[in-house]
């Protein structure tokens, strides 16, 4: 007997990353439920979330072709430049302030027209937030939020998701996009491999005098990374990595003591700064699923890995897994092959997980060897950032991988839309 299932597919998680993809597979023609634990309006709060993220042009594209990013309207800011360099706060024994070596990307060696794409796209998670959330309210997908997910259990062709407040949904497959600590993959028994950093991302935003003209710069101090960030107006995203124990005392200061702080490591290239708005601290860690896919189950974003923000790709990955996992569904159901079945979702597996196993060991041995202050390291990373400066392919590559350009990509990526 044909099962009637609640919709194709079921997305727990209403992040980025399951809207996103919520989004791609409604567009063409998949019936999809979204189930998230908090009301989406409540997303839209300034206090919800501190961060900014770093789009890719590649996600952008996604974010156009699907009517997203047409919605941001002025709240998204384009990175033009990004300068790269060792650097040490002011003020201590040793000199302070950016180092002799730095590498520069310039839009313009990629993307050579006047009007060409930049970089990527500097956006408050709150913004990107509203312009999905808005999207959805004219799309066809079934929102169920706020609603709590207790566990999920298998069917015959599918899968039940069994919802708190008893109510349960149905579907072929279950797109499990529920976090770093997917309840979803620890029922499932997937395991995971990682560790912690012992660093925390303190994440503020900062007014200066100056205007930042789309540069985004990334500082390697001694206790991480020291990102600044442009967003529209006057305005830049710290990512201030420290020390967890340090980080946590600096995130307790009063505003004068933390001006000090930010003071010692922002200096005064644009001018007087000042703390704009309230700050976050984020401990930092790494993840990776040892698989993408379980029976009628698919991970998606930080359910199947969670990076050091380093390299600002942690948005970005999710939407590579959303333009990847949808393209692969959307084939699957035009053949009449079954979404959940391990032939369709291994291709997924397969398309993603080499993509995120890279950036993992990329982003981690980046840290490690930038996040300290020993001389010779100092001396081997300051040549080879000048190194990569003076070889316009190595440069060219390198914007091109942040970019998510190199490898098979998805049509969505590409600007492409998917065949309903």
């Amino acid at each position: 007997m044909k099962r009637d299932f609640d919709s194709d597919v079921i997305v727990l998680g209403g992040g980025l990353a399951g809207q996103t993809l919520a989004l791609a597979l409604d567009s063409a023609g998949v019936s999809v439920t979204l189930v998230d634990a908090a009301p989406l309006d409540d997303m839209l709060a300034p206090e919800f979330d501190g961060r900014a993220s770093a789009l890719a042009y590649t996600s952008f594209r996604m974010l156009e072709t699907m009517g997203v990013a047409g919605k941001l309207g002025e709240h998204v800011q384009r990175i033009e430049h990004i300068l790269v360099c060792d650097g040490r706060p002011y003020g201590g024994p040793l000199p302070g302030g950016p180092g002799q070596n730095t590498l520069h990307f310039d839009r313009r060696e990629i993307h050579p027209e006047d009007d060409g794409e930049p970089l990527g796209y500097m956006a408050e998670n709150r913004h990107t937030r509203h312009a999905l959330t808005q999207c959805l309210r004219t799309s066809g997908v079934n929102v169920i939020a706020p609603a709590k997910a207790d566990r999920w259990e298998h069917i015959p062709g599918g899968i039940e998701l069994h919802l708190e407040d008893g109510r349960t949904l149905s579907g072929r497959l279950l797109c499990a996009s529920d976090g770093k600590f997917s309840r979803s993959r620890r029922q499932a028994g997937t395991r995971t491999a990682g560790w912690g950093y012992d660093q925390t991302g303190i994440v503020a935003t900062v007014e200066h005098e100056q205007p930042h003209e789309g540069v985004a710069y990334e500082y390697f101090m001694p206790g991480g990374p020291f990102a600044i960030l442009p967003l529209p107006g006057n305005r830049s995203s710290l990512v201030w990595t420290e020390r967890t124990d340090l980080a946590n005392a600096i995130l307790k200061l009063d505003a004068d003591r933390f001006q000090a702080e930010l003071d010692k490591r922002f200096g005064d290239f644009l001018g007087a700064i000042k703390e704009s708005g309230p700050r976050w601290g984020y401990p930092l860690s790494v993840r990776l699923a040892e698989r993408f896919y379980e029976d009628r189950i698919a991970y998606v974003g930080d359910a199947a890995r969670g990076i050091h923000p380093l390299a600002g790709q942690g948005f970005n990955l999710g939407i590579r897994d959303a333009a990847a996992l949808a393209e692969v569904l959307v084939e699957a159901k035009s053949l009449g092959l079954e979404l959940g079945a391990a032939v369709t979702l291994q291709r997924y597996a397969k398309w993603r997980k080499l993509d995120s196993m890279g950036l993992v060991a990329a982003t981690d041995m980046f840290n490690r060897l930038f996040s300290n202050d020993v001389g010779p390291l100092r001396m081997v990373r300051g040549l080879g950032l000048s190194l990569v400066d003076r070889i316009p392919p190595a440069r060219q590559f390198f914007m091109r991988e942040a970019g998510g350009e190199t490898g098979d990509l998805p049509k969505l990526l590409r600007g492409e839309t998917l065949a309903a």
